[in-house]
């Protein structure tokens, strides 16, 4: 039996088609809009695309304000379980840089990153705290829930949000056990 290579070659393409423009399609109109719904309907989100990867889901919003982050990070992950399913939310905030915000969290950022090592939560308020005192006009608050930190800074109507992950700690054998 001699295989015709024109009609083989097109329903590869066809078929190569169908399969990959039905993983776009649901990939897009299963995931990533019913989360873009979800996100903007949350107060305080003006914004919201949402980008699909194998390893999990990126969320891109653009807060006002006075948006509370790790309210919007917990109702969209409440809200969208169901879009979401077992991947991992990964939040990125798109807000304008300042100059001002960056030179004051640069000057926490050792203090922060020190206690995130070192799972000491408590002293990211307090590095918070000292910046405030030594910036007049600046405003920070810092949440933490069990799988993130987050920090938000505001001077005027400049703003700054950052979500830094919690890490657990793993158990391990001990070797003398």
């Amino acid at each position: 039996m001699k295989l015709r290579i024109w009609p083989v070659a097109i329903t590869a393409a066809l078929s190569a088609a169908i399969l990959f423009g039905g993983w776009y399609a649901y990939g897009h109109y299963g995931i990533e809009k019913p989360l873009d719904r979800v996100a903007e309907a949350i107060p305080g989100v003006e914004s919201a695309e949402t980008n699909s990867t194998v390893g999990g889901v990126e969320l891109a919003v653009k807060l006002s304000p006075d948006a509370d982050l790790a309210a919007i990070y917990r109702q969209v992950q409440e809200q969208g379980s169901k879009t979401i399913g077992g991947k991992k939310l990964n939040l990125v905030v798109n807000e304008p840089s300042d100059p001002t915000l960056e030179k004051a969290w640069g000057q926490a950022l050792f203090d922060v990153a020190e206690a995130m090592d070192h799972r000491r939560y408590s002293e990211i308020r307090d590095a918070m705290d000292k910046l405030t005192k030594a910036n007049p006009g600046l405003t920070a608050t810092t949440e933490m829930d069990d799988s993130n930190v987050y920090i938000r800074l505001r001077s005027g109507d400049a703003v700054k949000s950052v979500i830094l992950p919690r890490v657990p700690e793993k158990l391990g054998v001990w070797p003398n056990a």
